[in-house]
């Protein structure tokens, strides 16, 4: 899942188009080359394997950076995070701090099946967001719904994690609109405590206020 919110910085970035138009502009005078895509399945031997209910379990942290259509660095941040599951569905409560000083936060209720089929829900995603395990690698891909001043912008958003050690993830997202990437996130994750409590943390999570509020779903 992408453990992060980076909605805002998208349409700053776009402003709330026009560099996108740009870039699209570019692309239809470019030669477009195809080449093969990966699949979660090519990695189902890959160790340690990753599995949500163990990874997301307690108390832990993360980093990433933010870039944009053009690979610049749009922002960095960090956050906390705090998960607690009974059997397989659970709750994963985030809250985020930008390096420009604004807030955010997610609530992901997620489900992983006995086939490794992982579904979840969030306040930001439109419908379900829905993936699969294999190995050490979670890809996911969901829509996620950007407040903008005036309205709201769906973008797509590509989702793949990698279990590197037994308390760390390396999450890469790209975020696509209109079939073309818009914004790339690199993040990295630890696991902090498995034992830890939530209930301090939730609370907290509810008492905090986004700089932006969300876009409404209807």
């Amino acid at each position: 899942m992408r453990t992060c919110n980076m909605s805002h910085y998208l349409v700053d970035s776009m402003n709330p188009f026009s560099q996108f138009g740009r870039f699209i502009g570019l692309l239809t005078t470019s030669v477009l080359t195809l080449g093969c895509s990966q699949s979660v399945d090519d990695y189902q031997h890959v160790t340690p394997k990753l599995q949500l209910p163990s990874f997301f379990q307690g108390s832990a942290t993360a980093v990433g950076v933010m870039h944009n259509w053009k690979g610049q660095q749009q922002l960095h941040f960090s956050a906390e995070l705090c998960g607690q599951w009974q059997e397989n569905r659970g709750d994963l409560y985030e809250i985020f701090q930008f390096s420009d000083g604004r807030v955010d936060k997610r609530h992901w209720q997620l489900n992983v099946d006995a086939n490794g089929e992982v579904s979840g829900t969030a306040e930001d995603v439109v419908g379900q967001a829905t993936g699969k395990l294999a190995g050490n690698t979670l890809y996911w891909q969901y829509t996620l719904r950007i407040p903008s001043e005036n309205d709201a912008i769906d973008v797509e958003v590509k989702d793949w994690l990698y279990l590197v050690t037994p308390t760390e993830v390396i999450n890469r997202s790209t975020l696509h609109k209109f079939g073309l990437t818009v914004g790339e996130l690199t993040l990295a994750i630890q696991q902090k405590d498995a034992n830890a409590n939530c209930a301090e943390f939730i609370a907290r999570y509810q008492a905090t206020t986004r700089t932006i509020p969300l876009a409404p779903m209807n």
